[in-house]
């Protein structure tokens, strides 16, 4: 049995660091924005190589966050991509905008060849997905944003490590991550943070953080309660650590799978030139998909699909008028990827015996 994923055997890997992380928050006694959350925005920021971090409930409110700091909302625009995760957009819908979709490459990234032709005078800022663990093409898109006066938001939220042209995400104004327990840096439940460089609009975050408040009981501005606690920070302070050792072993498996694959009937993810793919997932597409996940089920092998339905075709979202065929590479590719397990505890050998298993079936 390979399960896609197993969280047990991560937290064992690292028991006694973790253990030691809970136990020192639980014996402080202080729960709610001190010591281990200012400390983690600064190693995290420094790890990404940006100035300011500001930690929230989850990458979701994230988005919620940094869009509302720019001012975006009721009447404007958000130009990203309909091959995302639902909270990218449900982050947008959430303020009021309207999300203002663009097909994607055969990398899975924003065609950035598409973007200038869906801006109008609507249009606020758009929202690059950095998907899978690989950076989008984001020169193109600073100089869009910047003939255009758009704001960047980065989501940055399966993109832990990831690089473009040596730097680390986020390129450009503020970025957007999750720390849901599944990424390649994850918590023990749900947390978030932003990152950016401008001092302003960090101390503006940091009070909508927590109902805009300036200092407690002194609201300055509207805000929410969306906090990272300390435990979760203490924790991720701990794994932060491991991160980029962790994000090598992924790379190394992805690279066994690719080249082991190469001679089939398989499509392995492309990697970018001058990118660090750090592989949060490795996503393979077959136009058997269906029947490849079946059989890998039946041999122990544990799969995902990430997603299965685009989001301009979701129930929820008919309202925006998209349609079937707007957005052919996107509709295409989400009917044939597949997630093969890929995660540090796996072993070599356990890699090879997934890739035998499709090599098997197709």
């Amino acid at each position: 049995m390979i399960p896609f994923g197993n969280l047990k055997k991560h937290y064992v890997s690292i028991k006694q660091d973790i253990d030691e992380t809970i136990f020192r928050v639980l014996n402080r006694g202080w729960f709610i924005l001190g010591e281990e959350v200012e400390k983690f925005e600064k190693e995290f920021s420094n790890f990404c190589g940006k100035k300011y971090g500001v930690g929230v409930g989850n990458g979701t409110d994230a988005l919620i966050l940094a869009l509302k700091a720019l001012n975006i909302g009721e009447g404007d625009e958000v130009i990203t991509v309909p091959n995302t995760a639902i909270p990218t957009v449900s982050a947008i819908i959430s303020t009021g905008a309207k999300p203002r979709f663009v097909d994607i490459g055969e990398d899975y990234l924003i065609d950035v060849k598409k973007i200038e032709k869906a801006i109008n005078e609507n249009t606020k800022a758009i929202i690059p997905v950095h998907l899978f663990g690989q950076a989008c093409d984001m020169d193109p898109i600073i100089k869009i944003s910047e003939r255009y006066n758009l704001a960047i938001i980065e989501d940055c939220c399966q993109a832990h490590g990831a690089e473009y042209k040596g730097k680390r995400v986020p390129i450009s104004d503020i970025g957007c991550f999750s720390f849901y327990p599944s990424k390649n840096l994850g918590g023990f439940g749900d947390g978030g943070m932003i990152l950016t460089d401008y001092e302003s609009l960090y101390n503006k975050l940091k009070m909508m953080r927590n109902y805009g408040q300036s200092d407690k009981y002194h609201a300055e501005s509207q805000g929410q309660n969306t906090r990272l606690d300390e435990l979760q920070a203490a924790i991720l302070r701990t794994k932060l650590r491991y991160l980029n050792g962790w994000n090598e072993k992924r790379r190394k498996y992805a690279s066994l799978y690719s080249s082991l694959l190469k001679d089939t009937k398989i499509d392995t993810p492309i990697e970018n030139k001058g990118k660090n793919h750090i592989y949060h997932l490795y996503v393979i597409r077959s136009k058997e998909r269906d029947k490849l996940q079946e059989y890998l089920k039946s041999k122990g092998i544990g799969t995902a699909i990430h997603y299965p339905i685009p989001l301009h075709l979701q129930k929820a979202y008919k309202y925006l008028g998209y349609k079937e065929g707007d957005f052919p590479l996107s509709e295409k590719y989400q009917k044939e990827i597949l997630s093969l397990p890929i995660y540090p505890e796996l072993t070599e050998e356990e890699i090879k015996e997934v890739i035998k298993t499709v090599k098997d079936f197709s």
